[in-house]
């Protein structure tokens, strides 16, 4: 199972001192946050997509790189990509040629975002988000498995003879993750294509998670691509952590109260009674961790939010320290104990490699729909989603 983090890179001031970082200080922490996350053990550093302040991650392929040429083992994801308002080809080429440079150590999140002018800024519909996310991911899918590529949509111009550069490393695609907190055709896309399933359940209680998984795992294997449970499926969580549970909420009821996603809302008790949120001592944060197996099932990623609602780099690293060496160490552990033997681990470049040389003996049959036409594969994918 993969540990790891992600951070949706806002400009956030602390509400203990009143100081915003600037731009460039919040971009360097959050390279300096993946340095971390590698120093204490963990598995994956992911960047969220933003086009508005008060985020600044709006070039996740640049900061990536950049994290890549100073890592060896990380690997570096998207907490969102944006596939509605970004253009597939750019994603194709983006994606591949980071893979390259990061020696295979990328994989990235698919999503929608939630800030609704992001789409008239690139040019897009709001109220054609789905089929936006339906067409653009089918065209990706094709750009990184076919060589040259003859295509026609709705949302853009068609392609004829195009052949995206660089091809994929090995010849072997970054693995997907369909990234969706409330929308069940997302679930629905995720699994036709038998790619990852990442529910953000930061917000959510557990009976919305269950649901959404469940759709998730029961459509992957309508599709084919083996049972339910190996299906590949990944979560978010948030936490704050000290050593006393007491220190721990009173530290960060300031950051929770003013933050820009939950501040002003539910209390902090309330929220941490409803959601995955946990703030308190390392060992709460590994019982309540350990609880998301019992809804939803045994998983192969678990991201957690360190970083946002204007907490100081010290400090963030800080929680970084206990989360690598009294934490995931645990949960890895534990994780392992009750996983049964057919549920896979979690993709890497090398496993999906080995797969792809080794057809026979790999359970993963997505790649059977790779010769179907363009044009059907969409229809279908439409169908189901409706």
């Amino acid at each position: 199972m993969q540990f790891g983090i992600f951070s949706v890179g806002d400009v956030t001031p602390d509400p203990t001192t009143g100081r915003t970082p600037t731009e460039r200080e919040r971009i360097k922490a959050m390279v300096a946050i993946a340095l971390k996350a590698e120093e204490v053990g963990l598995d994956v550093f992911a960047t969220g997509e933003h086009h508005n302040p008060p985020f600044v991650p709006s070039s996740p392929t640049t900061m990536l790189g950049y994290i890549a040429a100073q890592t060896d083992r990380l690997i570096l994801s998207t907490s969102t990509t944006l596939i509605t308002t970004n253009d597939p080809v750019k994603i194709a080429e983006d994606f591949a040629m980071l893979q390259h440079l990061a020696d295979g150590r990328t994989d990235l999140m698919m999503g929608r975002g939630n800030t609704g002018p992001v789409y008239p800024w690139f040019g897009k519909d709001i109220r054609q988000g789905l089929n936006l996310a339906i067409e653009n991911y089918a065209l990706l899918h094709r750009l990184w498995r076919e060589d040259v590529v003859n295509w026609e949509g709705k949302f853009r111009t068609p392609l004829q003879g195009f052949t995206a550069t660089p091809r994929p490393l090995d010849g072997v695609p970054p693995f997907v993750w369909h990234g969706s907190i409330r929308s069940p055709e997302i679930a629905e896309q995720a699994a036709y294509y038998g790619d990852g399933f990442f529910h953000n359940n930061i917000f959510w209680p557990a009976d919305h998670t269950r649901r959404m998984v469940e759709l998730y795992r029961t459509r992957y294997a309508h599709y084919g691509h083996g049972t339910p449970e190996q299906a590949i499926v990944g979560l978010g969580g948030q936490v704050f952590m000290r050593k006393n549970s007491q220190d721990a909420v009173r530290e960060f009821r300031p950051y929770f109260d003013n933050a820009p996603v939950y501040g002003h809302g539910p209390s902090l008790e309330d929220f941490t009674e409803q959601t995955p949120l946990t703030v308190g001592s390392p060992q709460q944060v590994i019982e309540k961790t350990l609880a998301f197996r019992e809804y939803a099932g045994d998983y192969q990623r678990q991201l957690f939010l360190m970083d946002h609602a204007g907490l100081p780099l010290k400090t963030v690293l800080e929680q970084l320290d206990l989360l690598g060496e009294e934490v995931v160490p645990v949960l890895r552990r534990e994780f392992a104990a009750g996983r049964p033997a057919g549920v896979p681990e979690a993709p890497t470049h090398a496993s999906l490699l080995a797969a792809a040389q080794n057809p026979k003996d790999s359970n993963d049959s997505k790649d059977s729909k790779d010769s179907q036409d363009s044009q059907d594969s969409k229809d279908s994918q439409e169908e189901a989603a409706v």
